[in-house]
């Protein structure tokens, strides 16, 4: 559960902006949208390597 302490006189909006910060950050939204639907686990990995070779050749790149 989150818990944001609000200081007297706060704007009620400045609070909920950061209730709504807070919860992204959690990645309770993210993991819901991946068990919602069944991906096999050979997808998964072929993913994971796809990212890891972008990454890779960005650094690369940030190298030369």
């Amino acid at each position: 559960m989150l818990i944001i302490p609000i200081k007297e006189g706060e704007n009620i909006d400045r609070a909920l902006k950061r209730y709504k910060r807070k919860f992204d950050k959690t990645g309770v939204k993210r993991q819901l949208q991946v068990r919602k639907q069944f991906t096999k686990p050979s997808v998964l990995k072929r993913a994971q390597v796809q990212k890891a070779s972008y990454i890779q050749g960005l650094r690369d790149q940030e190298s030369i």
